[in-house]
């Protein structure tokens, strides 16, 4: 073995057959995008109301970006939602999905059935 070889830190191995926990900015940008969605909205129109970029709210939206406090803020309102209603949202996403990963119920969005 090479010291180069030997130098490397070793890459944790993912268990097989078991779900990956989501991450925090998925799981805010999907509600954001859903409430945005739900009130037929646009990008640009929230973009506009929130005061931040409709590109930078499209990363957030596609959990690309980790957006600060006040941008989540910013968003919330625009969309008619205090941060709070926000947090619960997300909340309520990662209850079900954390009860999904822990039965062995795969999540795909949306509703998910079991036998």
């Amino acid at each position: 073995m090479s010291d180069h070889a030997s130098s490397r830190t070793p890459v944790p191995l993912r268990r097989p057959g078991r779900a990956k926990e989501p991450l925090w900015r998925d799981l805010v940008g999907e509600a954001l995008r859903r409430e945005r969605l739900a009130q037929g909205r646009t990008l640009k129109e929230v973009a506009e109301a929130a005061r931040i970029s409709m590109p930078y709210l499209s990363e957030l939206e596609r959990g690309r970006k980790e957006a600060s406090s006040e941008v989540l803020a910013a968003a919330a309102r625009a969309l008619g939602l205090s941060l709070g209603d926000l947090l619960i949202r997300v909340h309520s996403d990662l209850t079900t999905r954390s009860t999904a990963l822990s039965s062995g119920v795969p999540h795909r969005g949306g509703l998910c059935l079991a036998a």
